[in-house]
């Protein structure tokens, strides 16, 4: 075995020369994240428990990169005879040096990309056992040609549509089916966003219908695997073989794929009626798995705050106003980011300015720049500034008239921080819901909620309901909303408004018990 510790003390350090050889940015577009070789070893050893016993073992990576995972193999499998061991490598700067370390053992790793090779056609010549890490590629860094061959390429092969924003690790994973003997196993390290993302509808739908789905892991966000990726990562299991009848799938969470912190199996039927799978396991049991009797957006409408397509131009302080001399009636009072909010509940001046510290300013103005030119010269010069700074050109800018000219967007009175993160120690929660009392609108790293025209209704006729609701807000169980939203490497979570619009909302529909309208009314006397 001491061998084996050598060449894997010369496998990191080939590594780590070889990553420091390309930037940071270059190695994000490429997608190129080295797996750890702690990981890599739980990963071969949760492998070798659930390998069919007798089965030939025929190993394949199709992104070996320096062989993280070849080298986890020699040791966890180091006393089974082993038939074959071929890694792909896309990438000469790492292919060529890989080559060179493992030369003398009985690897083959092929200079080329795994999603253009031909799969074998000889159940022989087919992996038993396929370990990846594929490579992390999003899919606007995905060539317009690339993305149709393969999903052609996917159809054909099978009869998997993939949707035009799933990245190259989607591929990766379906296309190597092909290359997978009959009751093959697989595992699979990749990003667990599949799991909460409509593109990731496809995938999931190909795991519980082409394969025998086993077990997906996920690692607690907050335990980032990757030192170079702020990623939250899963470890899928399949095997290629048609799921059994009445089959029961394990999801693990927290602490590591062979001691996690909890876990569940499900139904495979169940499974496709749930939407999130980052819901799983459940720590409680919720009853049914339908929708709760209530849910937020039975009360209100969600929309995105205002994207202004430049904040640091459009967006002024207090001082900066008074020193470009601005009249207010180009100025709409907006909320700052929600890190300088001291406190979730928003009062204001009489003219309606939130009263807080960092008062900020949306500029915003329907007026002609020749008519601006003539009647407004301050305003006139700070608009010349945008010019040449190249704000006109930017997307969002370039598609308004005038290029200054804000989006419309009334005041929302409860608002809803679009992502945070939890710190359960803290009792701290990763979405801050807002009482706004001022005339201020908010930006895009807020949900604005404006309350259904009943709703509304009731609120004038009691105005203590406004603030009652606000706190209902805040009774809305964590877990509840995190199982909604999705989340990214480090603890970072993100909730969208449609997300958002099905976060159960049972104490609201308690304050409004007997004001509560029907569904079916509700649908027919207002707008959704």
């Amino acid at each position: 075995m001491r061998h084996l510790e050598q060449q894997e003390e010369r496998r990191l350090a080939l590594q780590a020369r070889l990553d420091s050889m390309k930037t940071q940015a270059e190695r994000n577009r490429l997608g190129q994240f080295a797996t750890p070789f702690p990981l890599a070893g739980d990963i071969l050893e949760y492998a070798k428990t659930t390998f069919p016993k007798g089965m030939p073992v025929r190993f394949l990576d199709p992104a070996i990169g320096t062989g993280s995972f070849y080298s986890a193999f020699l040791r966890v499998f180091g006393d089974i005879t082993v038939q074959w061991a071929v890694g792909y490598e896309v990438d000469k700067h790492y292919s060529l040096p890989a080559r060179e370390l493992w030369n003398k053992y009985p690897l083959e790793i092929r200079m080329e990309d795994f999603i253009r090779a031909e799969p074998p056609t000889d159940e022989s010549n087919k992996a038993t056992l396929v370990i990846c890490n594929p490579p992390y590629v999003r899919h606007h860094h995905m060539k317009g040609t690339e993305k149709e061959r393969l999903h052609s390429l996917l159809s054909m092969r099978q009869g998997v549509s993939l949707s035009g924003l799933s990245g190259l690790y989607c591929y990766f994973l379906c296309l190597s089916k092909d290359w997978m003997a009959r009751d093959a196993t697989a595992g699979w390290l990749i990003p667990s966003e599949f799991m909460d993302v409509n593109y990731g509808t496809a995938l999931k739908q190909f795991l519980l219908d082409r394969t025998t789905l086993l077990h997906i892991h996920r690692f607690s966000p907050e335990d980032i695997q990757f030192s170079d990726a702020l990623v939250s990562s899963a470890v899928v299991w399949f095997r290629n073989a048609t799921p059994p009848q009445d089959h029961h799938v394990r999801f693990t969470f927290g602490g590591s794929l062979l001691r996690p912190v909890i876990e569940q199996e499900y139904p495979v039927n169940v499974l496709r009626q749930i939407g999130k799978w980052t819901s799983l396991p459940r720590v409680h049991s919720q009853g049914s798995l339908g929708r709760s009797s209530w849910v937020i957006g039975d009360f209100f409408d969600v929309k995105r705050g205002i994207a202004t397509g430049a904040n640091e131009f459009f967006v002024l302080s207090s001082e900066e106003v008074l020193r470009r001399g601005i009249p207010q009636e180009f100025l709409i009072p907006i909320l700052p980011s929600p890190r300088y909010l001291r406190s979730d509940l928003i009062d204001s001046n009489e003219t309606g300015v939130p009263q807080i510290e960092r008062q900020a300013f949306l500029f915003s103005s329907n007026l002609s720049e020749e008519q601006i030119r003539k009647e407004y010269p301050p305003v006139w010069r700070y608009l010349q500034e945008g010019r040449e700074q190249g704000i006109p050109e930017r997307y969002i800018c370039r598609n308004r008239d005038p290029w200054y000219s804000q989006e419309k967007r009334a005041v929302a009175p409860f608002l809803c921080t679009y992502m945070g993160r939890s710190n359960r120690q803290r009792n701290s929660r990763p979405f801050r819901f807002i009482l706004n009392r001022s005339r201020a609108i908010a930006g895009n790293v807020y949900l604005m909620l404006y309350p259904k025209s009943w709703v509304k209704r009731r609120m004038i006729e009691d105005p203590c309901l406004v603030e009652a609701v606000w706190c209902a807000f805040n009774t809305i169980p964590i877990e509840s909303l995190l199982g909604k939203g999705r989340v990214y490497g480090g603890g970072l979570h993100k909730i969208e408004p449609k997300e958002l619009l099905h976060a159960p909302a049972e104490s609201i529909a308690s304050l409004l018990h007997h004001h509560v309208e029907p569904r079916s009314v509700q649908m027919t006397l207002f707008d959704p």
